[in-house]
């Protein structure tokens, strides 16, 4: 997969997309449908994904609480393995957002992409304040030379299925209800950073990441499926996990701690992708660290019977 960050200077080998346009947070089951309508309408043509970087939430609540399901990096990963072929990240900037709806169809999807085809979904709005939406994108389609498909909200049960919906069952403690929406498990992706050791100490040494930025699901202790990306010890393995703020220890920032199964080894500074499977149990503060030892030898004897039923 290419990447092309600059819709001002997109080399002639990657234009003629047939893409799907969005933020693609969480690159969930309605994206991956509207991905597959962006492969099927042009199959002579490279299967493209248009997105924004930052997120246009972002970029106009640059205050507002965390909400990304994943990193730009996660999300390049998720789309490679759908078989996208032009990941188009365009920057978004004040620039950018002053664009009217027809300005950004020209110059954006026109002049900058070279689009021959796009794929939208039926709630999707461009343009200063949002004031196109997907007929205006298809009217405009028609004059400037590109073919433009309208895809249907999709649906699980009553519920449409939205990045929304998924922040709201992670909030919840309910990764598996995730999982069904995004038709892959919820995972937190990145390096492993330097910790205070303390799980080593304990007799649970824990693989350390931040989550700054991304939405926080329910704090508390997590059955898990971990993919090492890199190193040495690359592979899958199954673990516990602890997300939160560990009050046993003080004022700290949320961050995830995993503990790998039966492994020994050095991870620090690489990259771990921790699917959330089940939700054991909250957060907690205990009368001791043996207290605290022995609700850990719980978790990872519970975690295990979880992950062997899968």
């Amino acid at each position: 997969m290419r990447i092309c960050r600059d819709h001002r200077d997109v080399p002639p080998e990657d234009r003629g997309a047939s893409a799907a346009i969005g933020n693609f947070d969480g690159v969930h089951r309605g994206h991956q449908a509207v991905i597959g309508l962006a492969r099927d309408a042009c199959p002579d043509a490279p299967l493209g994904v248009v997105t924004f970087e930052p997120h246009p939430r972002q970029f106009f609540q640059p205050d507002a609480a965390p909400f990304r399901l994943m990193g730009r990096g996660a999300r390049a990963s998720r789309l490679e393995k759908l078989g996208v072929e032009r990941l188009y990240e365009v920057g978004f900037d004040a620039d950018l957002a002053s664009l009217s709806p027809r300005e950004f169809a020209a110059r954006v999807l026109r002049d900058g992409l070279g689009l021959r085809h796009a794929v939208v979904g039926g709630d999707f709005r461009f343009g200063k304040g949002r004031a196109g939406d997907a007929e205006a994108l298809t009217a405009f389609g028609a004059e400037m030379g590109f073919v433009v498909t309208v895809a249907p909200l999709l649906h699980e049960g009553e519920k449409q299925v939205s990045s929304t919906a998924i922040r709201t069952a992670l909030s919840e403690g309910r990764p598996g209800d995730a999982a069904d929406l995004l038709g892959h498990w919820h995972r937190i992706e990145g390096p492993v950073l330097g910790g205070e050791r303390r799980g080593r100490e304990l007799g649970f040494p824990t693989a350390n990441m931040s989550i700054d930025g991304l939405h926080p699901p329910r704090f508390g202790v997590y059955a898990v499926l971990v993919d090492v990306r890199d190193g040495p010890h690359a592979g899958r393995y199954h673990g516990a996990a602890s997300v939160g703020v560990r009050p046993m220890f003080g004022e700290n920032l949320p961050n995830i701690e995993t503990y790998l199964f039966d492994f020994s080894g050095d991870l620090y500074g690489a990259t771990l992708s921790v699917a959330l499977v089940e939700f054991l149990r909250p957060e907690a503060r205990f009368d001791g660290l043996d207290a605290l030892v022995a609700q850990m030898d719980a978790d990872c004897a519970r975690a295990r019977a979880v992950l062997e039923a899968l």
